[in-house]
C-alpha cells in the first residue's frame, strides 16, 4: 500500500480544486446568459476570466510540484453546480433566478475558499514557497468574489426578487 503522506493529501486536493475550476469555467457561460441582472452577468464574466488565471495558477503549480496537471473527479462541485442547473430551470427568466444564481455561485466560491485555504497552508508546511503564493492568489479572488457577490445580493437583488412575488 502507497504511504499516505500530507504531500499526498497535498496532489490529490490539487486535482480536485483543478477539475473544479474547469467545470466552473464550463458553467460560467450558462449562469451568464440566465443572469436577469447586467451587474450580476458582469459579475460572472469576470469572474469567468479571473478562473481561466486560476486554471493557469494551478498548472503552475503542479509544475512546481513536478507533476503533470491532471484533474480528479470532485462530486462535491458536480453537486453544487447542479443545485445550480435546477436554480436556473425552476426560475428562468425572473429576477428571483439571480438571487439563486448568487446563492449557487456563493456555494461554489465557498467550496474553492476551503479548497485554496488548505492547500495554501499545505504548501506552507511543505516549505512549497512559491506553490503557496500562487494559492494564496487564488484564494484572494474567490474570497473577493464572494464579498462581491453578497454586495450585489444585498444591494439589489434580493430586494428585486422580493417585488416579483409582490
Amino acid at each position: 500500500m502507497k504511504t499516505q503522506t500530507l504531500e499526498t493529501l497535498f496532489t490529490d486536493t490539487l486535482r480536485d480544486i483543478y477539475y473544479a475550476e474547469r467545470k466552473i469555467l464550463k458553467s460560467l457561460p450558462k449562469m451568464i446568459r440566465a443572469a436577469q441582472s447586467s451587474e450580476l452577468a458582469a459579475a460572472f464574466e469576470k469572474h469567468r476570466d479571473e478562473t481561466e488565471v486560476q486554471i493557469q495558477r494551478l498548472q503552475q503549480v503542479f509544475e512546481l510540484c513536478g507533476k503533470r496537471a491532471q484533474a480528479k473527479t470532485c462530486p462535491a462541485i458536480d453537486g453544487i453546480l447542479e443545485e445550480g442547473d435546477e436554480v436556473m430551470e425552476s426560475f428562468k427568466g425572473t429576477p428571483v433566478v439571480d438571487a439563486g444564481l448568487i446563492a449557487s455561485a456563493q456555494a461554489v466560491e465557498h467550496y474553492e475558499m476551503s479548497r485554496y485555504g488548505s492547500l495554501a497552508a499545505w504548501a506552507d508546511a511543505l516549505g512549497m514557497t512559491d506553490a503557496a503564493s500562487l494559492l494564496r492568489e487564488s484564494l484572494q479572488e474567490e474570497t473577493a468574489t464572494d464579498e462581491a457577490l453578497s454586495t450585489l445580493a444585498e444591494g439589489s437583488v434580493n430586494r428585486a426578487a422580493v417585488h416579483e412575488m409582490a
